[in-house]
């Protein structure tokens, strides 16, 4: 479950058991689906981009998509579904905040 003080979610490409998840594309696949869902509502061309508020992405070698807390206070049954489609497929979800990059 995820708690309601998360700021972003992380759906990884992982099963609980360890499993990949299959089709190798599912996180642009779910990002594409969620990509009219975004600050401002949807607007002509929108679907040609990602929501800032569900992003898919690459960690330490796990495809994963992550899905920002706004999504749950402008479009609960979005962030519902995103949340369903991680409990129906067995993925494992983890609550954090990425941080951004620092200079080297």
């Amino acid at each position: 479950m995820v708690s309601s003080n998360a700021k972003e979610v992380f759906i990884q490409g992982v099963t609980r058991d360890g499993r990949t998840f299959r089709p190798s594309d599912w996180a642009e696949r779910l990002a594409g689906v969620m990509s009219s869902f975004r600050p401002g509502g949807a607007q002509p061309g929108s679907h040609l981009s990602y929501s800032p508020w569900c992003v898919p992405t690459v960690i330490n070698g796990i495809k994963c998509v992550i899905v920002h807390s706004d999504l749950r206070s402008h479009e609960p049954m979005a962030w519902d579904f995103v949340l369903n489609f991680a409990k129906d497929n067995d993925l494992q979800v983890g609550e954090a905040c990425l941080l951004p990059e620092r200079d080297k």
